[in-house]
């Protein structure tokens, strides 16, 4: 089992930033992938951006591309999403994923509200 822990999240004004952290532990070893979803009230879980934990290699979704950056710091199992220029839209439940394979999300975190205010 792997296990995650987000941080980060509140409430920002329209154009501001705001960076999530997602520690996690366990068996870290078997995670082929990390990153984040958004769900926002009403509406399915969308996809924003992963990290490929061996490579670095990243992957946004097209609404965040250009605004979002996400990194890891592999020493500490810990992947952030910084989030700059952000929009009312993106008010959401940010929750970090891990998978072991590209293409599954195995492991959730608890959720993180991200508020932004026009």
């Amino acid at each position: 089992q792997v296990q995650l822990v987000e941080s980060g999240g509140g409430l920002v004004q329209a154009g501001g930033s705001l960076r999530l952290s997602c520690a996690a532990s366990g068996r870290t070893f078997s995670v082929y992938h990390m990153g984040w979803l958004r769900q926002a009230p009403g509406k399915e879980r969308r996809f924003v951006a992963l990290i490929r934990w061996s490579t670095g290699i990243t992957t946004y979704g097209d609404s965040v591309k250009g605004r979002f950056t996400i990194s890891k710091d592999s020493a500490n199992n810990t992947v952030y999403l910084q989030m700059n220029n952000l929009k009312p839209e993106d008010t959401a439940v940010y929750y970090c994923s891990a998978g072991i394979q590209l293409g599954t999300y195995d492991y959730w975190g608890q959720g993180t509200q991200v508020t932004v205010q026009s």
